[in-house]
């Protein structure tokens, strides 16, 4: 079970879609896309209807070489979508910041999930409004800095060291007072590891479930660089669904209890198939 501060999931059940809505005008696949309240209640209204079970709304791009936003900006551009989606839908909104102020913001706008792609590393505050509005918490495996978080020297042995940052950013979470219940795990694909170590972390996605199996796990290869680069190097991101697909699905099938993608009709399409299958092993 996955608790957030308005309902409970069974994760057991169904894998969760998360799809993605930046209402940024930089973000690699999607950059203005949604950079107004009237298109993202329009996006929103279609992600639903898709199948999305989660949106997670981030109003800075963490993309390489992305320019820092500062936290009144990242305010400005959420909490309006936060609070005109939450008045007008039921789904889950997540609120995907790395940032305390604009956490507490979003929360008191109706996001009900707080998702941090630095573990607790660039701001732990994050996790004392968790804890006290008893919203879902994701932490995210990354190294370094937001400004050096995609030029990290890799290091030899990904899963071990991706275990150690959950360990350290789940202690952290507890420090504040979030629940074990409140948590869930996303491995980082694309943060400060190599081409062959996202392969890796999502074709031996169980290695990591058997030491964290009370938490829910997430992965988020949606039109990553790493399905351009097995495709082609010259692939554009919108091009790279079919690709992301196939990832969704092999890590669902090794464990992922959670994907974050663009593309949610395909992704629902292709998980029920995994879970026909599954229920066959």
């Amino acid at each position: 079970m996955w608790q957030t501060a308005r309902r409970t999931f069974d994760v057991s059940e169904k894998t969760l879609v998360m799809a993605i809505l930046n209402v940024t005008p930089d973000s690699f696949s999607d950059g203005g896309a949604y950079f107004s309240i009237d298109k993202a209640l329009k996006g929103a209204e279609t992600l639903i209807a898709e199948g999305a079970d989660i949106l997670d709304i981030g109003g800075e791009s963490t993309r390489p070489n992305a320019e820092k936003v500062a936290a009144d900006e990242e305010t400005r551009r959420v909490v309006p979508i936060v609070e005109a989606i939450a008045k007008r839908f039921g789904v889950a909104i997540s609120i995907d910041t790395s940032k305390c102020p604009v956490a507490e913001a979003a929360v008191n706008a109706g996001a009900e999930i707080i998702n941090d792609v630095s573990g607790l590393l660039f701001d732990e505050r994050i996790a004392d409004i968790a804890a006290k509005n008893q919203t879902g918490l994701i932490l995210m495996h990354l190294r370094g800095t937001f400004e050096t978080m995609h030029r990290q020297t890799p290091v030899e042995n990904i899963f071990a060291e991706v275990a150690r940052g959950f360990r350290a950013s789940i202690e952290k979470a507890r420090s504040f007072g979030v629940e074990n219940e409140q948590i869930a795990l996303d491995v980082g694909i694309g943060f400060s590891k190599t081409f062959e170590q996202n392969l890796e972390l999502i074709a031996k996605l169980g290695k990591l479930n058997e030491e964290f199996a009370n938490f829910p796990m997430l992965v988020g290869a949606s039109r990553k660089s790493f399905v351009g680069k097995i495709l082609s190097e010259t692939i554009a991101p919108v091009e790279r669904i079919n690709g992301s697909i196939a990832a969704a699905a092999i890590a669902v099938w090794n464990g992922a209890n959670i994907v974050r993608v663009h593309d949610v009709k395909a992704t629902v399409e292709a998980l029920k198939v995994v879970s026909a299958l599954k229920n066959q092993r």
